[in-house]
């Protein structure tokens, strides 16, 4: 039979194991998308800021 202290250490085991999936499904949805869009929209960014100044010159 289980114990109680048995019992707070799976309900704590549970809890971290929750908090960690949310935190690595948060991450996967919002965080690395929006840093991938930031850096694609800052490379096209230097792209054209390259291309204008060559013709300028």
């Amino acid at each position: 039979m289980f114990e109680f202290d048995q019992y707070l250490g799976f309900l704590a085991f549970l809890t971290i194991l929750t908090i960690g999936f949310w935190l690595m499904i948060f991450l996967l949805t919002f965080v690395v998308p929006y840093w991938l869009f930031g850096n694609i929209k800052e490379l096209l960014k230097e792209k054209r800021d390259k291309k204008r100044a060559a013709r300028n010159e």
